[in-house]
Protein backbone atom coordinates (compact mmCIF):
# COMPACT_ATOMS: atom_id res chain seq x y z
CA UNK A 1 0.00 0.00 0.00
CA UNK A 2 1.55 3.29 -0.49
CA UNK A 3 2.10 5.78 1.84
CA UNK A 4 -0.32 8.44 2.59
CA UNK A 5 1.47 11.67 1.69
CA UNK A 6 2.69 13.88 4.30
CA UNK A 7 2.08 17.69 3.86
CA UNK A 8 4.22 19.86 1.76
CA UNK A 9 6.75 21.79 3.57
CA UNK A 10 5.24 25.11 2.14
CA UNK A 11 1.78 24.03 3.68
CA UNK A 12 3.02 22.76 6.87
CA UNK A 13 3.77 26.46 8.97
CA UNK A 14 -0.05 26.85 8.61
CA UNK A 15 -1.04 23.36 9.15
CA UNK A 16 0.57 23.58 12.49
CA UNK A 17 -0.75 26.81 13.54
CA UNK A 18 -4.35 25.52 12.74
CA UNK A 19 -3.21 22.06 14.53
CA UNK A 20 -2.03 24.24 17.46
CA UNK A 21 -5.02 26.04 18.09
CA UNK A 22 -6.88 22.68 17.85
CA UNK A 23 -4.87 21.68 20.73
CA UNK A 24 -4.84 24.30 22.18
CA UNK A 25 -8.80 25.30 22.32
CA UNK A 26 -9.90 22.10 23.38
CA UNK A 27 -7.62 22.09 26.49
CA UNK A 28 -8.77 25.44 27.11
CA UNK A 29 -12.36 24.12 27.24
CA UNK A 30 -11.66 21.26 29.42
CA UNK A 31 -9.92 23.58 31.98
CA UNK A 32 -12.66 26.38 31.64
CA UNK A 33 -15.17 23.45 32.24
CA UNK A 34 -13.24 21.84 35.49
CA UNK A 35 -12.64 25.43 36.92
CA UNK A 36 -15.94 26.51 36.86
CA UNK A 37 -16.87 23.54 38.73
CA UNK A 38 -14.46 23.58 40.98
CA UNK A 39 -14.89 27.38 41.77
CA UNK A 40 -18.53 26.52 42.16
CA UNK A 41 -17.69 23.79 43.95
CA UNK A 42 -15.59 26.07 46.91
CA UNK A 43 -18.56 28.97 46.69
CA UNK A 44 -22.06 27.54 46.30
CA UNK A 45 -22.64 24.14 45.94
CA UNK A 46 -22.15 23.30 48.74
CA UNK A 47 -24.86 25.63 50.45
CA UNK A 48 -26.64 24.64 47.46
CA UNK A 49 -26.65 20.74 46.99
CA UNK A 50 -25.45 20.04 50.54
CA UNK A 51 -27.36 22.04 52.82
CA UNK A 52 -25.75 20.06 56.24
CA UNK A 53 -25.86 23.34 58.39
CA UNK A 54 -22.29 23.31 59.00
CA UNK A 55 -20.34 25.31 55.90
CA UNK A 56 -17.19 23.37 56.55
CA UNK A 57 -18.90 20.42 55.92
CA UNK A 58 -20.83 21.75 53.25
CA UNK A 59 -17.77 22.36 51.59
CA UNK A 60 -16.12 19.21 52.15
CA UNK A 61 -19.39 17.76 50.48
CA UNK A 62 -18.72 19.85 47.16
CA UNK A 63 -15.39 18.82 47.37
CA UNK A 64 -16.39 15.27 47.21
CA UNK A 65 -18.78 16.09 44.20
CA UNK A 66 -15.93 17.44 42.48
CA UNK A 67 -13.94 14.14 43.05
CA UNK A 68 -16.46 12.00 41.57
CA UNK A 69 -14.73 13.47 37.97
CA UNK A 70 -11.44 12.51 39.00
CA UNK A 71 -12.95 8.45 39.42
CA UNK A 72 -14.33 8.93 35.92
CA UNK A 73 -11.17 10.21 33.85
CA UNK A 74 -10.07 7.03 33.95
CA UNK A 75 -12.65 4.78 33.09
CA UNK A 76 -13.02 7.46 29.96
CA UNK A 77 -9.33 7.50 29.13
CA UNK A 78 -10.21 3.43 28.64
CA UNK A 79 -13.03 4.11 26.36
CA UNK A 80 -11.46 6.84 24.04
CA UNK A 81 -7.64 5.57 24.36
CA UNK A 82 -9.72 2.49 23.05
CA UNK A 83 -10.99 4.17 19.85
CA UNK A 84 -8.04 6.69 19.53
CA UNK A 85 -5.88 3.51 19.23
CA UNK A 86 -7.78 2.01 17.00
CA UNK A 87 -9.69 4.51 15.05
CA UNK A 88 -7.96 7.61 14.80
CA UNK A 89 -7.36 10.89 17.59
CA UNK A 90 -9.39 13.17 15.49
CA UNK A 91 -12.50 11.36 15.68
CA UNK A 92 -12.09 10.45 19.77
CA UNK A 93 -11.22 13.90 20.09
CA UNK A 94 -14.43 15.24 18.93
CA UNK A 95 -16.65 12.80 20.67
CA UNK A 96 -15.07 13.39 24.20
CA UNK A 97 -15.15 17.40 23.63
CA UNK A 98 -19.15 16.92 22.97
CA UNK A 99 -19.70 14.54 26.40
CA UNK A 100 -17.79 16.61 28.63
CA UNK A 101 -19.42 20.49 27.69
CA UNK A 102 -22.53 19.03 27.07
CA UNK A 103 -22.44 17.73 30.64
CA UNK A 104 -21.15 20.85 31.79
CA UNK A 105 -23.76 23.03 30.08
CA UNK A 106 -26.40 20.53 31.53
CA UNK A 107 -25.68 21.45 34.85
CA UNK A 108 -26.65 25.54 34.34
CA UNK A 109 -29.98 23.75 34.32
CA UNK A 110 -30.14 21.00 37.33
CA UNK A 111 -32.81 21.62 40.16
CA UNK A 112 -30.78 22.44 43.88
CA UNK A 113 -31.53 20.63 46.74
CA UNK A 114 -34.35 23.04 48.50
CA UNK A 115 -35.88 22.03 44.74
CA UNK A 116 -35.76 18.41 43.99
CA UNK A 117 -34.55 17.29 47.66
CA UNK A 118 -31.94 14.48 47.38
CA UNK A 119 -32.24 14.00 43.49
CA UNK A 120 -30.35 17.28 42.75
CA UNK A 121 -26.94 16.41 44.51
CA UNK A 122 -27.37 12.91 42.56
CA UNK A 123 -27.86 14.65 39.40
CA UNK A 124 -25.01 16.94 39.76
CA UNK A 125 -22.74 14.41 40.66
CA UNK A 126 -23.93 12.33 37.46
CA UNK A 127 -23.33 15.19 35.33
CA UNK A 128 -19.76 15.72 37.00
CA UNK A 129 -18.96 11.76 36.06
CA UNK A 130 -19.76 12.92 32.47
CA UNK A 131 -17.60 15.61 32.72
CA UNK A 132 -14.85 13.55 33.47
CA UNK A 133 -15.54 10.56 31.55
CA UNK A 134 -15.38 13.42 28.49
CA UNK A 135 -12.29 14.65 30.01
CA UNK A 136 -10.55 10.91 30.33
CA UNK A 137 -10.29 10.95 26.38
CA UNK A 138 -9.54 14.80 26.14
CA UNK A 139 -6.35 15.88 27.19
CA UNK A 140 -4.30 13.06 26.40
CA UNK A 141 -6.02 13.24 22.82
CA UNK A 142 -4.66 16.84 22.31
CA UNK A 143 -1.22 16.00 23.75
CA UNK A 144 -1.13 13.74 20.81
CA UNK A 145 -2.59 15.96 18.32
CA UNK A 146 0.62 18.69 19.00
CA UNK A 147 3.24 16.23 19.48
CA UNK A 148 2.38 13.68 16.68
CA UNK A 149 2.37 16.60 14.07
CA UNK A 150 5.64 18.42 16.08
CA UNK A 151 9.00 18.60 14.25
CA UNK A 152 11.68 16.62 16.38
CA UNK A 153 13.27 19.64 17.92
CA UNK A 154 10.47 21.48 18.78
CA UNK A 155 8.50 18.68 20.59
CA UNK A 156 9.13 19.79 23.91
CA UNK A 157 7.85 23.32 22.73
CA UNK A 158 4.70 21.92 20.88
CA UNK A 159 3.93 19.74 23.89
CA UNK A 160 3.56 22.90 26.08
CA UNK A 161 1.13 24.64 23.92
CA UNK A 162 -2.29 22.66 25.10
CA UNK A 163 -0.91 23.37 28.15
CA UNK A 164 -1.39 27.05 28.37
CA UNK A 165 -5.11 25.96 28.11
CA UNK A 166 -4.87 25.80 31.67
CA UNK A 167 -4.38 29.09 32.59
CA UNK A 168 -6.47 30.46 29.54
CA UNK A 169 -9.57 28.09 31.10
CA UNK A 170 -8.87 29.14 34.55
CA UNK A 171 -8.92 32.94 33.48
CA UNK A 172 -11.92 32.51 31.95
CA UNK A 173 -13.69 30.91 35.16
CA UNK A 174 -12.50 32.94 37.67
CA UNK A 175 -13.20 35.79 35.37
CA UNK A 176 -16.25 35.30 35.01
CA UNK A 177 -17.11 34.72 38.27
CA UNK A 178 -15.43 37.75 39.55
CA UNK A 179 -17.42 39.52 36.83
CA UNK A 180 -20.87 38.26 38.38
CA UNK A 181 -19.44 38.43 41.68
CA UNK A 182 -19.08 42.49 40.69
CA UNK A 183 -22.14 43.09 39.21
CA UNK A 184 -24.44 41.13 41.29
CA UNK A 185 -25.99 40.91 45.07
CA UNK A 186 -24.76 37.62 46.88
CA UNK A 187 -28.95 36.58 46.55
CA UNK A 188 -29.10 36.67 42.89
CA UNK A 189 -25.52 35.09 42.32
CA UNK A 190 -26.59 31.85 44.56
CA UNK A 191 -29.93 32.17 42.92
CA UNK A 192 -29.57 31.77 39.26
CA UNK A 193 -26.11 34.04 38.61
CA UNK A 194 -23.50 30.71 39.21
CA UNK A 195 -25.22 29.22 36.67
CA UNK A 196 -24.43 31.41 34.19
CA UNK A 197 -20.74 30.24 33.55
CA UNK A 198 -21.89 26.82 32.40
CA UNK A 199 -24.41 27.85 30.53
CA UNK A 200 -21.69 30.18 28.55
CA UNK A 201 -19.61 26.81 28.26
CA UNK A 202 -21.72 26.23 25.15
CA UNK A 203 -19.95 29.03 22.95
CA UNK A 204 -16.47 26.89 23.69
CA UNK A 205 -17.69 23.62 22.71
CA UNK A 206 -18.71 25.23 19.49
CA UNK A 207 -15.53 27.22 19.03
CA UNK A 208 -13.64 23.58 20.01
CA UNK A 209 -15.75 21.77 17.20
CA UNK A 210 -15.38 23.91 14.39
CA UNK A 211 -11.73 24.40 14.80
CA UNK A 212 -11.37 20.34 15.30
CA UNK A 213 -13.39 19.70 12.36
CA UNK A 214 -10.65 21.28 10.11
CA UNK A 215 -7.98 19.05 10.89
CA UNK A 216 -6.28 15.66 9.72
CA UNK A 217 -5.66 12.99 11.25
CA UNK A 218 -1.71 12.73 13.15
CA UNK A 219 1.15 11.25 10.76
CA UNK A 220 2.22 8.91 13.60
CA UNK A 221 -0.89 7.86 13.94
CA UNK A 222 -1.66 7.07 9.78
CA UNK A 223 2.05 5.33 9.94
CA UNK A 224 0.90 2.68 12.22
CA UNK A 225 -2.56 2.05 10.28
CA UNK A 226 0.38 1.38 7.16
CA UNK A 227 2.24 -0.56 9.01
CA UNK A 228 -0.28 -3.30 10.36
CA UNK A 229 -4.08 -3.60 12.13
CA UNK A 230 -4.44 -1.59 15.18
CA UNK A 231 -4.08 -3.84 18.47
CA UNK A 232 -7.47 -5.26 19.23
CA UNK A 233 -7.76 -3.96 22.83
CA UNK A 234 -4.66 -1.48 23.45
CA UNK A 235 -5.23 -1.55 26.75
CA UNK A 236 -4.60 -5.34 26.91
CA UNK A 237 -0.95 -4.57 25.17
CA UNK A 238 -0.49 -1.49 27.43
CA UNK A 239 -0.92 -3.73 30.36
CA UNK A 240 0.56 -6.86 29.11
CA UNK A 241 3.74 -4.95 27.75
CA UNK A 242 4.00 -1.05 29.00
CA UNK A 243 2.62 -1.54 32.81
CA UNK A 244 6.23 -0.42 34.05
CA UNK A 245 5.79 3.10 31.71
CA UNK A 246 2.11 3.70 33.06
CA UNK A 247 2.90 3.17 36.65
CA UNK A 248 5.93 5.76 36.47
CA UNK A 249 3.94 7.98 34.34
CA UNK A 250 1.12 8.21 36.57
CA UNK A 251 3.13 8.79 39.55
CA UNK A 252 5.31 11.63 37.85
CA UNK A 253 2.02 13.16 36.66
CA UNK A 254 0.96 13.04 40.24
CA UNK A 255 2.74 16.54 41.61
CA UNK A 256 1.17 18.70 39.13
CA UNK A 257 -2.48 17.80 40.22
CA UNK A 258 -1.29 18.36 43.44
CA UNK A 259 -0.17 21.92 43.57
CA UNK A 260 -3.10 22.46 41.28
CA UNK A 261 -5.71 21.71 43.49
CA UNK A 262 -4.11 23.21 46.59
CA UNK A 263 -3.39 26.33 45.03
CA UNK A 264 -7.14 27.01 43.57
CA UNK A 265 -9.85 25.08 44.88
CA UNK A 266 -8.86 24.51 48.90
CA UNK A 267 -7.09 27.90 49.13
CA UNK A 268 -10.13 29.72 47.24
CA UNK A 269 -12.45 27.32 49.89
CA UNK A 270 -9.59 27.82 53.04
CA UNK A 271 -9.61 31.85 52.77
CA UNK A 272 -12.94 32.47 51.97
CA UNK A 273 -14.58 30.55 54.91
CA UNK A 274 -12.17 31.96 56.58
CA UNK A 275 -13.79 35.79 55.95
CA UNK A 276 -11.11 36.89 53.27
CA UNK A 277 -12.67 38.39 50.62
CA UNK A 278 -14.27 36.42 47.97
CA UNK A 279 -13.66 38.88 45.32
CA UNK A 280 -10.17 39.81 46.08
CA UNK A 281 -9.19 36.05 46.69
CA UNK A 282 -10.55 35.42 43.09
CA UNK A 283 -8.75 38.56 42.02
CA UNK A 284 -5.75 37.53 43.54
CA UNK A 285 -5.68 34.14 41.87
CA UNK A 286 -6.25 35.41 38.18
CA UNK A 287 -2.95 37.62 38.93
CA UNK A 288 -0.87 34.47 40.25
CA UNK A 289 -2.17 32.08 37.17
CA UNK A 290 -0.23 34.31 34.46
CA UNK A 291 2.86 32.98 36.07
CA UNK A 292 1.85 29.34 35.47
CA UNK A 293 1.87 30.66 31.76
CA UNK A 294 5.25 31.78 32.15
CA UNK A 295 6.29 28.97 33.76
CA UNK A 296 4.70 26.55 30.97
CA UNK A 297 6.19 28.39 28.27
CA UNK A 298 9.33 28.85 29.81
CA UNK A 299 9.46 24.95 30.75
CA UNK A 300 8.60 23.95 26.83
CA UNK A 301 11.65 25.76 25.86
CA UNK A 302 13.86 23.98 28.41
CA UNK A 303 12.78 21.30 27.23
CA UNK A 304 13.32 21.40 23.73
CA UNK A 305 17.09 22.23 25.47
CA UNK A 306 17.64 19.89 27.63
CA UNK A 307 15.11 16.60 28.16
CA UNK A 308 10.78 17.25 29.60
CA UNK A 309 12.04 14.68 32.20
CA UNK A 310 14.79 17.45 33.35
CA UNK A 311 12.29 19.52 33.10
CA UNK A 312 10.16 17.91 35.86
CA UNK A 313 12.21 16.63 38.12
CA UNK A 314 13.31 20.47 38.99
CA UNK A 315 9.55 21.24 38.92
CA UNK A 316 8.91 18.74 41.43
CA UNK A 317 11.66 20.18 43.72
CA UNK A 318 9.80 23.77 43.33
CA UNK A 319 6.90 22.08 44.40
CA UNK A 320 8.45 20.87 47.46
CA UNK A 321 9.25 24.14 48.14
CA UNK A 322 5.51 25.41 47.67
CA UNK A 323 4.68 22.61 50.22
CA UNK A 324 6.43 24.47 52.64
CA UNK A 325 6.03 28.16 51.74
CA UNK A 326 2.10 27.48 51.53
CA UNK A 327 2.08 28.06 55.79
CA UNK A 328 3.55 31.68 56.35
CA UNK A 329 1.96 32.84 52.88
CA UNK A 330 -1.54 31.87 52.63
CA UNK A 331 -1.90 31.59 56.53
CA UNK A 332 -0.80 34.85 57.00
CA UNK A 333 -4.13 36.48 55.51
CA UNK A 334 -2.04 39.75 53.73
CA UNK A 335 -2.88 40.11 50.65
CA UNK A 336 0.78 40.66 49.21
CA UNK A 337 1.77 37.36 51.23
CA UNK A 338 -1.09 35.39 49.73
CA UNK A 339 -0.18 36.56 46.16
CA UNK A 340 3.16 35.71 46.40
CA UNK A 341 2.59 32.53 47.52
CA UNK A 342 -0.23 31.51 45.09
CA UNK A 343 2.78 33.05 42.06
CA UNK A 344 4.98 31.16 43.32
CA UNK A 345 3.09 27.32 43.45
CA UNK A 346 1.04 28.33 40.17
CA UNK A 347 4.93 29.43 38.22
CA UNK A 348 6.06 26.10 39.91
CA UNK A 349 2.95 24.71 38.56
CA UNK A 350 3.84 25.05 34.83
CA UNK A 351 7.17 23.06 35.19
CA UNK A 352 5.84 20.22 36.74
CA UNK A 353 2.83 20.50 33.90
CA UNK A 354 3.91 21.71 30.64
CA UNK A 355 6.54 19.09 30.00
CA UNK A 356 3.69 16.47 30.63
CA UNK A 357 2.53 16.96 26.52
CA UNK A 358 5.94 15.51 25.44
CA UNK A 359 7.19 13.45 28.39
CA UNK A 360 4.32 11.34 28.41
CA UNK A 361 3.72 10.58 24.68
CA UNK A 362 7.38 9.52 24.43
CA UNK A 363 7.06 6.81 27.36
CA UNK A 364 4.45 4.93 25.19
CA UNK A 365 4.74 2.99 21.48
CA UNK A 366 2.63 4.94 18.77
CA UNK A 367 0.42 1.76 18.99
CA UNK A 368 -1.11 2.06 22.35
CA UNK A 369 0.10 5.74 23.28
CA UNK A 370 -3.33 7.37 23.71
CA UNK A 371 -4.39 4.65 25.88
CA UNK A 372 -0.99 5.36 28.05
CA UNK A 373 -1.16 8.75 27.98
CA UNK A 374 -4.46 9.45 28.99
CA UNK A 375 -4.20 6.15 31.52
CA UNK A 376 -1.25 7.42 33.06
CA UNK A 377 -2.63 11.38 33.37
CA UNK A 378 -5.94 10.58 34.75
CA UNK A 379 -5.07 8.03 37.33
CA UNK A 380 -2.43 10.77 38.17
CA UNK A 381 -5.37 12.73 38.42
CA UNK A 382 -7.10 10.33 41.13
CA UNK A 383 -4.08 10.38 43.10
CA UNK A 384 -3.36 14.24 43.36
CA UNK A 385 -6.32 15.77 42.32
CA UNK A 386 -9.57 13.92 43.28
CA UNK A 387 -8.53 13.46 46.20
CA UNK A 388 -6.32 16.28 47.66
CA UNK A 389 -9.23 18.95 48.16
CA UNK A 390 -11.07 16.71 50.36
CA UNK A 391 -7.35 15.70 51.84
CA UNK A 392 -6.44 19.08 52.41
CA UNK A 393 -10.03 20.66 54.03
CA UNK A 394 -9.71 17.43 56.19
CA UNK A 395 -5.78 18.42 57.33
CA UNK A 396 -6.60 22.11 57.52
CA UNK A 397 -9.58 21.72 60.24
CA UNK A 398 -7.66 19.44 62.28
CA UNK A 399 -4.38 21.22 62.06
CA UNK A 400 -4.63 24.08 60.07
CA UNK A 401 -2.08 24.51 57.46
CA UNK A 402 1.12 22.48 58.38
CA UNK A 403 -0.12 19.19 57.54
CA UNK A 404 -1.35 20.38 53.89
CA UNK A 405 1.63 21.81 53.15
CA UNK A 406 2.89 18.75 54.40
CA UNK A 407 1.16 16.97 52.40
CA UNK A 408 1.69 18.90 49.02
CA UNK A 409 5.42 18.30 49.40
CA UNK A 410 5.08 14.70 50.09
CA UNK A 411 2.64 14.49 46.67
CA UNK A 412 5.79 16.32 45.24
CA UNK A 413 8.34 13.77 46.36
CA UNK A 414 6.61 11.18 45.21
CA UNK A 415 6.69 12.23 41.88
CA UNK A 416 10.46 13.57 42.38
CA UNK A 417 11.80 9.81 43.07
CA UNK A 418 9.16 8.41 40.30
CA UNK A 419 11.27 10.43 37.80
CA UNK A 420 14.50 9.63 39.17
CA UNK A 421 14.10 6.12 38.91
CA UNK A 422 12.53 5.82 35.47
CA UNK A 423 14.58 5.07 32.26
CA UNK A 424 14.35 7.76 29.74
CA UNK A 425 11.63 8.27 27.22
CA UNK A 426 12.01 5.94 24.45
CA UNK A 427 9.43 6.30 21.85
CA UNK A 428 9.89 9.41 19.97
CA UNK A 429 8.50 8.29 16.95
CA UNK A 430 6.50 10.67 15.86
CA UNK A 431 6.45 10.92 11.66
CA UNK A 432 9.09 13.92 11.07
CA UNK A 433 7.04 16.71 9.64
CA UNK A 434 8.10 19.59 8.04
CA UNK A 435 7.98 22.85 10.23
CA UNK A 436 9.53 26.15 11.58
Amino acid sequence: MPASPLPTAPRASASHRRILLASLVGTSVEFYDFYIYATAASLVFGTLFFPIGDPAIELLAAYGSLAVAFFARPIGAWAFGHFGDRVGRKSTLIASLLLMGGSTMAIAFLPTFAQAGYVAPLLLCLLRFGQGFGLGGEWGGAALLAVENAPSHRRGRYGMVPQLGAPVGFIAANGLFLLLGATMDRDSFMAWGWRLPFLLSSVLIALGLWVRLTIAETPAFAAMIEEGPPPAVPIGELLRHHWRAALGGTLGAVACFAVYYVATAFALGYAVTRGFDRQLFLALQLGAILFMALGIALSGEWSDRRSPAHVLRWGCVGAVVAGFALVPGLGSGAPPAVFATLAFALFVMGFVYGPLGAWLPGLFPARVRYTGVSLAFNMAGIIGGGLTPIAAQTLAQRGGLVPVGVYLAAMSLLSLVALLVMRPARHVDAVPVEGP
